[in-house]
């Protein structure tokens, strides 16, 4: 019997050892995988993006069930909070949302109604501006400006 409750002792102990070492001894990234769709929302379909620098990336994703468009900022790397921003503006109605702070993974999201409308939109990370003016329109060409400052 007291064999028997020696085992069965050992066998928990394992047990638990395998459970926490399944559970601890991963490393884990410093943030979950962030996607457009994950911070914008399932129906948000990438319609165009820019890099920052090296640093993350910056996208436009649409809608087209509700004719808004969503800009987010991702960081490449996540870490450390860093200043980072995410913006749209739409010329012909004048509707502007922003986002502007300190992260770890991503700013934003920020959305705008843009159905039939040019946009303009962009983001920052660290010292790292990117903005695209007139994008996604049939008749006019993008300008695509980045900055250091």
């Amino acid at each position: 019997m007291r064999i028997t409750r020696n085992i069965a002792t050992a066998g928990a102990l394992t047990a638990l050892a395998v459970g926490v070492t399944t559970a601890f001894g991963t490393t884990a990234s410093a943030a979950p995988n962030v996607t457009p769709q994950g911070v914008c929302g399932k129906a948000y379909k990438t319609v165009n993006s820019a890099p920052v620098g090296s640093l993350g990336t910056v996208y436009l994703t649409y809608n087209s069930s509700t004719g808004k468009n969503c800009v987010a900022t991702i960081r490449a790397n996540p870490g450390a909070a860093r200043h980072m921003s995410a913006s749209i503006y739409v010329p012909d109605t004048e509707e502007w949302a922003g986002d502007d702070g300190n992260y770890t993974s991503y700013a934003g999201p920020v959305s705008v109604y843009g159905k039939g409308h040019c946009v303009s939109w962009g983001g920052s990370i660290d010292n790292v501006y990117v903005s695209v003016e007139n994008s996604n329109c049939a008749t006019l060409k993008e300008r695509r400006v980045t900055e250091v400052r």
